[in-house]
């Protein structure tokens, strides 16, 4: 897992990133500075096995640099040992002084990934869960599809940096199937299906279709890579069955990060804060969309797990990360010390007669990680940056990262 050749090739192909010529007039909306590094993907991590393709980041500028933020933009399209495919992208457009910006996340997966049931105390060994007898909770295989799109327009409010706007979600999983492997009782059901089953979902295709009021403070310096202020986010979502869902619901996501710089000379040394929490408001979702750690826009959350590995119908989430370079005049190089932590809660259940409602609540566990990582700058003007991080959670769980940009 700790390959050090998609370093090799990333400063190779650092030469061939394209940067269009500065000018003295500026026309709004149109694209300056575009630069395009098409990075190749090997890595590994437990739910996707070893991965190769191409992970191509793209940044520009939609106006005059002097008074518009930088835009961006990441993609993969990868194949998996396997035999998953992944296609993403998901971009932070500013247009011309900032007066709108397009967030968008776009995925098409064929995949599989292991689940393990609901609440931070879902253990890594499949055992029978005691919050829901009739069932699993720990590691279970599933193999399924996912198309998603979604697309917030946001609207600058006046001088400030507050921006107002609505958004689009669209997520349709299909082709969901569950696999028993040795040692799992085929009498007991998986945690996907008892509890899709017991909301009143289908077990092997659901949509979930809805329309978002979004709230955004941006003060990051640059996006990608900030290195000082604050960025906020706040998103109501409510998903009517009139839109397509299979049922009505709503949920919250308040997202808040801040950057606190230590060293006016080296702006790169910094402490970096990430806290995120996701929360079902009413109705209910289908089990693949409930909040679940590592699927925030840019899979970048619960380093020392694998994606997936916990989930809930309500999460807490939070960061901290030491920034620092590990040169003394360059920044070309650069190191980090990170922790973070989650909690999940379980779902309140009443098909079962005479079972306690033990359902986990949050707080009531929480889960944490930590580790370190290497950060290569071959874009010091855009901050453009390879991070590889390794990082470790409890029992036995830990992971290999490799990435395009920062992790927040």
């Amino acid at each position: 897992m700790k390959s050090i050749l998609p370093f090799v090739i990333s400063f190779f192909l650092a030469s061939v990133a394209i940067a269009q010529v500065d000018t003295s007039t500026y026309t709004p909306n149109k694209i300056y500075n575009f630069s395009f590094v098409p990075l190749p993907a090997v890595a590994s991590n437990p739910a996707n096995g070893w991965m190769f393709g191409l992970a191509p980041s793209a940044s520009w500028y939609m106006g005059n640099p002097a008074n518009t933020k930088m835009s961006n933009l990441v993609g993969n399209l990868l194949y998996t040992t396997k035999k998953q495919w992944i296609l993403s992208s998901r971009h932070n457009i500013y247009l011309s002084e900032n007066k709108t910006i397009l967030m968008g996340d776009w995925r098409y997966f064929i995949t599989s990934q292991p689940t393990f049931g609901l609440g931070s105390s879902a253990p890594n060994e499949p055992e029978q869960n005691p919050n829901q007898p009739l069932s699993y909770w720990g590691e279970q295989q599933m193999n399924f599809n996912l198309f998603r799109f979604h697309e917030a327009f946001l609207k600058k409010v006046g001088d400030s940096p507050f921006y107002l706007g609505l958004g689009y979600h669209l997520d349709i999983h299909s082709k969901v199937e569950n696999f028993y492997e040795d040692g799992i009782d085929p009498l007991l059901q998986f945690s996907h299906d008892a509890y899709n089953i017991s909301k009143g979902f289908d077990t092997e295709k659901y949509t979930l279709s809805g329309v978002t009021l979004n709230f955004v403070m941006e003060n990051r310096d640059v996006a990608v890579s900030p290195y000082e202020k604050n960025f906020a986010w706040i998103q109501y979502k409510i998903n009517p069955e009139f839109l397509g869902s299979d049922q009505s619901s709503s949920t919250l996501l308040l997202d808040y990060r801040h950057y606190f710089n230590l060293d006016k000379q080296r702006k790169r040394n910094l402490i970096a804060v990430w806290g995120m929490g996701n929360f079902l408001v009413s109705g209910n979702l289908p089990y693949m969309n409930l909040p679940s750690i590592g699927w925030d826009m840019f899979g970048r959350g619960g380093r020392g797990y694998a994606q997936g590995r916990f989930r809930g119908e309500n999460m807490v989430y939070g960061e901290a990360e030491w920034r620092f370079p590990l040169q003394k005049e360059k920044d070309t190089f650069g190191g980090t010390i990170f922790v973070n932590g989650a909690t999940f809660s379980g779902a309140k259940r009443k098909d079962f007669i005479g079972v306690p409602n033990t359902y986990e609540k949050l707080f009531d566990k929480i889960n944490p990680g930590y580790g370190l990582g290497l950060r290569v700058m071959i874009n010091k003007e855009k901050r453009t940056t390879i991070t590889a991080d390794y990082a470790f959670g409890q029992k036995g769980n830990s992971g290999f990262y490799l990435n395009i940009n920062e992790s927040f």
